[in-house]
Formats: structure tokens, C-alpha cells, sequence
């Protein structure tokens, strides 16, 4: 198990096809260094997979009127998040929300409200309590080459004859 600061990873610069992050930036002192680290170390066409709480959801609601989780940071919203990494050269691969029940401390509360689950994918599907974000880092103007094993072996060009309509006309 390796453990290290957010900021700092000890990988070598292009050195990882995957990163996961799972409620890493909410947890993190600087999320804006945390995604140039994650920037830093992914290979062109690396990808990373973020989840995060939504500061637009009932727990990002009760999140700002309780202040119960001290021990989580902000809550960073989609469409910020979106814009930090596009500003680091990444693309938006694919979205996606869920846990649409409010935060509950008893079963018995949790399977009350278990109707707004389907209810939230039709009627409210930004306001999901997380969402998971995959990313791709893009660098322009740089062409992939693929490994030698998988190149097409060119094939030589083969000969078909046709006879035409008007070719056998000028023999009559």
C-alpha cells in the first residue's frame, strides 16, 4: 500500500495509464494542484476517473446548513470540475450521477425515500448526491503509434478482369 500527499505523487512524469480518485479532491488542501499532479504523471490518452459529492444534491444542501462533516472539504461542483480540467488539456469522456436519496441515518428512513432513486434519473438527473467523471488527458499534436504486433501487413494489390457490354460490340 503506497500512501503519499495528494500534490506530490512519487511517480515518474507520464509514467501511468489510470488514475482513480474517489472523493480525493474534496479531501484535498489544493484540488487545483491534485489535478496538475494527476496531469503531470498520465500519458497522453491516459485517463482519470474522479467521484466527488455534488454541492447540488440534499447532501450538498445539508452539507451547508449542518456543517456535520468537518472533516470533509468543499464540495466541488460538476460543471467546476468540468472546467478545471479542460483548462489541464483533458476531455470529458463521460458523466454520470447518482444516490439521490437524502442523507438518512436509519434504514428504515433510507427505504422510505428509495422511490426518488428511479424518480432522479428521469426527472432530476444533475442533482445527484456523486457523480463520476472520466477523463482523457489530450496532448495536441502528438500522434500514437501503435505496437508493431498489431500493424496491418500490407496486402498486394490483386487483378479482377470484367467483361463490359461494349467491348463485345466492337468484336461483332
Amino acid at each position: 500500500m503506497l500512501v503519499s500527499n495528494y500534490e506530490a505523487l512519487p511517480f515518474q512524469d507520464t509514467s501511468l495509464d489510470l488514475l482513480v480518485l474517489p472523493h480525493t479532491l474534496e479531501l484535498s488542501y489544493d484540488p487545483h494542484a491534485t489535478l496538475r499532479e494527476v496531469q503531470r504523471v498520465l500519458v497522453p490518452e491516459g485517463r482519470v476517473v474522479i467521484c466527488g459529492f455534488n454541492p447540488n444534491s440534499l447532501w450538498g444542501l445539508r452539507q451547508s446548513l449542518r456543517r456535520r462533516w468537518d472533516d470533509v472539504g468543499d464540495f466541488i461542483g460538476h460543471g467546476r470540475l468540468k472546467d478545471w480540467l479542460q483548462l489541464l488539456s483533458f476531455e470529458v469522456e463521460s458523466s454520470s450521477f447518482g444516490c439521490y436519496r437524502p442523507a438518512v441515518e436509519t434504514d428504515r428512513w433510507l427505504q422510505r425515500w428509495a422511490w426518488m432513486d428511479s424518480a432522479g434519473v428521469r426527472w432530476w438527473p444533475i442533482f445527484g448526491s456523486v457523480y463520476g467523471v472520466v477523463a482523457v488527458k489530450r496532448v495536441h499534436g502528438m500522434r500514437l503509434m501503435s505496437p508493431a504486433w498489431k500493424r496491418a501487413v500490407p496486402r498486394a494489390a490483386s487483378v479482377v478482369t470484367t467483361a463490359s457490354h461494349t467491348a463485345s460490340k466492337g468484336m461483332e
